[in-house]
């Protein structure tokens, strides 16, 4: 254990990064659950992420605007199709869901196969790399997450199937290549699945997923641990807790 980690320039955007992952992801990880579509995120994290990856092919820079665009546009694509395969066959729609994510997650898998450095890509890319995150890094999420919000506050109730897989798609976007796909679906549902029951459950959700973040973040830079999996599982634990002391109960 070393308290040499413990910095704050390194851990305060990482930290505020997974805030402004959660103001988006709890409510509409709370929506998913009501629609019974749990592995839509996956599916749309790993569309988003094979977009990253077919822009990595072309050359262009892990920051730049061409990849954000492609990325962007390969989760929008996606979830046009899953909205449109919800309305033909709605009644295998998770089925739908999990092979849509898994082509996607091979298809990625393929791309990188002749890449000498594929392997660390993938891992990027599934894992995240929080830690790296500056404070510039943040203001476009800062911008996409008001906007969105916005959209919830006051569309929330009258979002068709199609608006709201464009807004996932949006809200999964912006936060993949900030976090990876791990992190984007404990984001989305542990918090939601753990504040059910709560009469605050919005608030609940986001404390669940703050104090993942915050308690991930310190113990991965005590013990020298990847972060996202710690965070994951820190998640996973603060749900746990919470559930365990649910009123009523």
């Amino acid at each position: 254990m070393s308290l040499e980690g413990l910095d704050l320039s390194i851990l305060g955007p990482a930290f505020v990064a997974g805030l402004l992952v959660l103001a988006t992801h709890v409510p509409l990880g709370q929506e998913v659950l009501k629609r019974g579509i749990i592995f839509i995120d996956l599916a749309i994290a790993q569309i988003a992420g094979l977009g990253v990856i077919l822009a990595w092919r072309f050359g262009w820079e892990a920051h730049g605007w061409e990849v954000q665009l492609a990325a962007l546009s390969a989760a929008l694509v996606g979830a046009l199709f899953l909205s449109w395969m919800e309305k033909k066959w709605g009644q295998h729609q998770e089925a739908l869901i999990g092979i849509t994510f898994i082509l996607a997650a091979t298809g990625s898998i393929l791309l990188l196969a002749n890449n000498p450095h594929g392997g660390d890509s993938l891992k990027d890319l599934l894992v995240g790399q929080i830690l790296w995150i500056t404070w510039d890094q943040l203001l476009p999420t800062l911008l996409i997450t008001g906007f969105i919000l916005g959209l919830l506050l006051f569309l929330r109730q009258k979002l068709s199937g199609m608006g709201f897989y464009l807004l996932f798609a949006l809200a999964v976007t912006s936060s993949v290549q900030l976090v990876g796909v791990y992190l984007v679906f404990a984001s989305l549902i542990i918090p939601a699945l753990g504040s059910l029951g709560h009469k605050k459950a919005l608030l609940t959700g986001f404390v669940i997923g703050a104090l993942g973040y915050g308690f991930g973040l310190i113990f991965s830079s005590l013990f020298d641990l990847p972060s996202g999996p710690v965070i994951v599982w820190s998640i996973a634990a603060m749900a746990l807790v919470v559930a365990f002391f649910k009123p009523g109960e």
